[in-house]
Formats: C-alpha cells, sequence, structure tokens
C-alpha cells in the first residue's frame, strides 16, 4: 500500500511542477526565453507588421457596388501611406473582396477596381507604385458568411497585405 501511496504522491508531484510552468516562455519552440512578451512588444513597434495591421489598420471597406473610397477609408489609407514611405523594406499586395451578390465575374471585376482604387491612393500618397501589387478574388474569400447586411458590409474590402524584403 506505502508503494502506492508514493505512486500517488510522485504524480501528485509531478502534475503540480507541470502547471507552474510559465505558459508563455517559448524556449521549447525556439523561441527563446521571453519570446512570449515578445510577441506583444512586436504590436508596439511602429515598424513591425503588427503595428501596421492593429494601429493603422490594413484594411479599407466599401459601400455596396462602388470602388469609391470614402472619407474613413482615404484616412485609413493616409496612414498606411505614412507608415511605407517611413518602412520602404515592404512591398505590399492589395487583395480586392467583394461580397456574395452578384456574379463570379462581376465580383472579379469589382475586386479589382477596389484594389486599384486604394493602389491609386497610396500612390497620390507618395508610395512607389512598383512597391504595390494588386490581385482581386471577388466573393471567393469572404470574412462573413451569412445572407445579410452585417456580413456583406465586412465583406466589401481592400486588404493591404504587407511582405518584406523589396529587393529594387
Amino acid at each position: 500500500m506505502s508503494g502506492l501511496k508514493l505512486a500517488i504522491a510522485a504524480v501528485a508531484v509531478l502534475g503540480l511542477a507541470a502547471c507552474s510552468n510559465n505558459r508563455w516562455d517559448d524556449t521549447a519552440n525556439g523561441g527563446g526565453a521571453g519570446a512570449g512578451a515578445g510577441a506583444g512588444a512586436g504590436a508596439l513597434d511602429p515598424a513591425s507588421p503588427a503595428y501596421f495591421q492593429q494601429s493603422i489598420g490594413d484594411r479599407v471597406l466599401f459601400l455596396v457596388d462602388q470602388s469609391t473610397l470614402t472619407p474613413e477609408a482615404q484616412g485609413i489609407l493616409q496612414g498606411q501611406a505614412r507608415w511605407l514611405t517611413q518602412n520602404g523594406d515592404y512591398v505590399v499586395t492589395i487583395e480586392g473582396h467583394a461580397d456574395e451578390q452578384g456574379t463570379r465575374e462581376y465580383n472579379l471585376a469589382l475586386g479589382a477596381r477596389r484594389a486599384n482604387a486604394a493602389r491609386e491612393y497610396l500612390i497620390s500618397q507618395g508610395v512607389a507604385g512598383h512597391r504595390l501589387k494588386v490581385v482581386s478574388f471577388g466573393k471567393e474569400r469572404p470574412l462573413e458568411i451569412c445572407s445579410n447586411e452585417a456580413c456583406y458590409s465586412k465583406n466589401r474590402r481592400a486588404v493591404t497585405v504587407l511582405a518584406g524584403g523589396l529587393t529594387g
């Protein structure tokens, strides 16, 4: 019986030791000590893609069947242009999207117009055109899937996706 008690005590001690491990320490995954803290700090670094996405904003929204930039969209794109001007090592792909209404062909064309509207605005704000590519996904990559305006409005967008390593 004492062997059983010893085994239970050993399992309990090991279980408690496992619970006390710092779950934010990513050393087992090659992240080094403090990697969890560094992940949050990246968002605070004004030159990081996380800062761009969370603080500047990586997407602009459009009205139904429109590719005209709203004043709110222009404000976001102005912030993107400032950030891209200060961080010249990034190239960008602007993804154009549409809601599920309309044909596939119509929505691919609408997504292209939306992506190009964002691209042209960034160029007008001083971002070099060779750094900006566009692609349209039409209605093929929705953020929300439902047949109401709340979902449609989130899917009518242009998303600025950063890629590092601008080589010329």
